[in-house]
């Protein structure tokens, strides 16, 4: 089991959180976490975002326009 210090809500505070034993073979890594104080349960996820297509057009646009 991993732990980490969190803020629980219910607690209202900083308090210890461990994974509990997971099923699906995250090990450590598991994103679900319980309070050891209250039981409260979390999930910690990370997100991964794609760069937009705006983001594409400006990279493809030339920095000076000639004048006409």
């Amino acid at each position: 089991m991993s732990d980490r210090e969190l803020h629980c809500d219910t607690c209202e505070g900083v308090v210890l959180f461990e994974a509990p034993p997971c099923g699906d073979g995250h090990a450590a890594d598991c994103p679900e976490l319980i309070c050891t104080g209250c039981g409260a349960a979390v999930l910690i996820a990370t997100f991964t975002f794609r760069e937009t297509r705006l983001s594409d057009r400006r990279a493809r646009r030339p920095a000076h326009p000639q004048a006409a």
